[in-house]
């Protein structure tokens, strides 16, 4: 899936658009992507999957090869970064040093020939926003890394743009404070109404902030959809490996009958939901299934035998590691009010999945990057 339209042509739109650095190579290929105003976008992928490419060019510090992006219905190609209104958080922050914190807020507003007046007041209500209210005369190194981000977050809202850019913003938090600036930016998104474009290759980042997310990989969106539909319902083995955890089974597809595929896998008929698997005729495709959709027990669609290689405590569920139908690193979670039954490493079971919650993909990814967990 290479983009899609919500309702009109869309706030932000990318139409055909291509990039090429050396003339041959192609970073980003063939993109359309429309973005409606008020959404949070997330562009999600491994590193030199085409997502940070796409925003450069959106904020105007890269230059489509081919094809153009529009901004309200607009051209912005020919126009330069600083006139296009858009607010930008970097992974650094860029904060000016030598200035106090309000002094980086005003700076945007200056720039932009805000008087005095309106400017103080602009700037008490993004610090208000931002929870950081009477830290205005410190300077960026007397605060933390967490309270920069704010700062930085701030900065790219004082002057009401109606889209910002964010480029791995939360890259350089520890994972605690990472986790809470998510839940402030999807807070002040959702106070505000403005449209935001976030890139990150942290898939749980994604799944927690984002309207939508695009999937990137060599250049091309892989699939665009909101945070369940991702999860739920992958369109291939990429996206089902890159977004959360994900069980793979490698087989031969035997028929597909009333919207069931009966695919061998290693001597084993399974049943599974039909994607892009084709028809039959012997195709090998690549079935996947959560290990929160698999129960330890016999009663179900699917039963196979399993023998348990390992148990992780992790507090609300047990982590069972099993050899299953050759793989032996199929994972099971148990909830924690089922631990009593949990089986002793090394003993066989029975696994059991629904047809539902196993989907038929294509076998190109097979060895697909997994995402950051």
């Amino acid at each position: 899936m290479n983009g899609s339209t919500r309702g009109g042509d869309g706030y932000v739109v990318f139409d055909d658009v291509q990039k090429s650095y050396d003339g041959e190579t192609l970073v980003v290929k063939r993109l359309n992507l429309a973005i409606e105003r008020g959404e949070f976008v997330t562009m999600l992928g491994p590193s030199g999957s085409g997502k940070t490419t796409c925003l450069m060019m959106l904020a105007g510090f890269e230059t489509p090869t081919h094809g153009s992006i529009r901004l309200d219905g607009r051209p912005i190609d020919n126009i330069a970064p600083h006139k296009r209104g858009i607010g930008m958080v970097f992974q650094n922050y860029a904060l000016f040093p030598h200035m106090s914190v309000a002094e980086n807020l005003a700076f945007p507003l200056e720039v932009r020939g805000i008087d005095k007046t309106d400017r103080q007041s602009r700037v008490q209500r993004a610090l208000d926003m931002v929870r950081m209210s009477g830290f205005e005369n410190r300077r960026p190194a007397q605060l933390s890394g967490g309270q920069q981000q704010r700062i930085a977050v701030a900065r790219a809202l004082v002057f009401d743009p109606e889209l910002v850019l964010m480029d791995e913003p939360l890259g350089a938090l520890d994972k605690q404070l990472r986790e809470e600036m998510q839940y402030e930016i999807k807070h002040i998104h959702e106070e505000l109404g403005v449209t935001v474009v976030y890139v990150t290759h942290d898939q749980s980042e994604a799944l927690t902030m984002s309207d939508r997310i695009a999937v990137f990989n060599d250049g091309q969106i892989q699939q665009l959809a909101d945070p369940s539909t991702l999860y739920e319902r992958p369109d291939n083995s990429f996206v089902a490996q890159f977004i959360g955890e994900n069980n793979r089974l490698v087989g031969t597809v035997d028929r597909v009958d009333a919207d069931v595929a009966y695919v061998d896998v290693n001597g084993t008929v399974v049943t599974a939901l039909p994607v892009n698997c084709g028809d039959g005729g012997g195709n090998q495709t690549q079935l996947s299934i959560r290990p929160e959709r698999i129960s330890l027990g016999d009663a179900g669609d699917n039963v196979v035998d399993a023998e348990v290689k390992e148990l992780i405590y992790l507090g609300d569920h047990i982590r069972c590691r099993l050899d299953v139908l050759g793989n032996d690193e199929f994972i099971v979670k148990m909830p924690n009010a089922a631990s009593a039954n949990a089986p002793t490493i090394g003993a066989t079971t029975k696994v059991t999945w629904s047809t539902e919650d196993c989907r038929a993909l294509d076998p190109a990814a097979i060895a697909a990057p997994k995402g950051t967990t």
